[in-house]
C-alpha cells in the first residue's frame, strides 16, 4: 500500500514540476538577418519590414504573443539562438541535415529556388560546367545552402568568395569584384536583374526541404506554436495576402 501511494505521490509531483516548467510565452524574440531584400530589409525610416517580417508578425499576433525582432548577422545566427539570445530564428533558414543537428524545424514555411547571376556578357557561360566557370570569383553568402553548393560542387575550379550579408555581396558583383553570385532567386531578382546590365545565367534550382523557424531542440512546445500558428495563417488567407504583396509567384509550401 505504501509503495501505491508512494507511486501516486511521486506521479502526482512529476506532473506539477511539468506543468510548473511548461513556459508561458507573453513575448517571443525573433532572429532576422538584414539586409536580404525582400524577405527582410529597412524601410526608409528604419523599421523592419519585408515578407518574413510581415508574416512573423501576423504569426505571432495569432500565437497571442508580442514579436521582438532582433538583427543578427547570418554567420552567428545559429549560435546566438544556442546561447539564447533570442527564441527562434525567422529568416529565411534552409532545412538541411547538418542543421537538424543542431537546431528544431518548424514546419517549412516556404521554399524559393536558388539561381546564378552575373553581367550580361556572362549569360553564354554553361553553369553546370567546371571547366566552363573554371577561375572565375563566385559570391555566396557564408553558411547558406548556396555557399554549400559552389563549395561541395565547384570549390576545386572556382575562387568562393564569402560575405557576411547578400548586400556586400551584391555590391561587389555591380562594382566588378566579382565574376558570378549564387543566391536565393527572389534576392536576386530584387537586388540585381533590376539594373539592365546584369542578368540571371541559369534555370533556377531547388535546394534544400523548404525554409522553417529554427528553434533550440528543447523547445518543442514553442515549435507546436509556430506551426498550429503557421497553419492557421495559411488557412486564412493572411499568407495569401502577404505573399503576394512581394511576389508575383507561388513560394508558399
Amino acid at each position: 500500500m505504501k509503495k501505491i501511494v508512494a507511486a501516486v505521490l511521486a506521479c502526482g509531483l512529476a506532473a506539477t514540476t511539468s506543468i510548473a516548467m511548461a513556459k508561458d510565452y507573453k513575448e517571443v524574440r525573433l532572429a532576422v538577418d538584414v539586409p536580404y531584400e525582400p524577405f527582410e530589409f529597412k524601410a526608409p525610416d528604419g523599421s523592419l519590414t519585408g515578407f518574413e517580417i510581415d508574416l512573423g508578425n501576423a504569426v505571432c499576433a495569432e500565437m497571442q504573443v508580442k514579436c521582438e525582432w532582433v538583427v543578427q548577422a547570418w554567420d552567428g545566427i545559429i549560435p546566438g539562438l544556442l546561447a539564447r539570445k533570442y527564441d527562434a530564428i525567422f529568416s529565411s533558414m534552409s532545412i538541411n541535415e547538418d542543421r537538424k543537428k543542431k537546431v528544431l524545424f518548424s514546419e517549412p514555411y516556404y521554399n524559393t529556388p536558388s539561381s546564378w547571376f552575373g553581367p550580361n556578357a556572362s549569360k553564354s557561360l554553361d553553369v553546370a560546367s567546371k571547366a566552363s566557370l573554371k577561375g572565375k570569383s563566385v559570391g555566396v553568402q557564408r553558411g547558406t545552402i548556396q555557399d554549400k553548393y559552389v563549395t561541395d560542387n565547384f570549390g576545386d575550379s572556382v575562387d568562393v568568395k564569402r560575405y557576411t550579408t547578400a548586400d556586400d555581396l551584391v555590391l561587389d558583383l555591380k562594382g566588378g569584384r566579382l565574376d558570378l553570385v549564387f543566391l536565393d532567386y527572389p534576392v536576386g531578382e530584387n537586388t540585381i536583374i533590376k539594373d539592365e546590365n546584369f542578368t540571371a545565367i541559369s534555370d533556377t534550382i531547388q535546394l534544400g526541404d523548404g525554409v522553417a523557424v529554427a528553434l533550440r531542440k528543447r523547445d518543442k512546445d514553442l515549435a507546436a506554436k509556430f506551426n498550429k500558428a503557421l497553419a492557421k495563417v495559411k488557412a486564412n488567407g493572411t499568407y495569401e495576402k502577404i505573399m503576394n504583396k512581394y511576389f508575383t509567384y507561388n513560394i508558399k509550401m
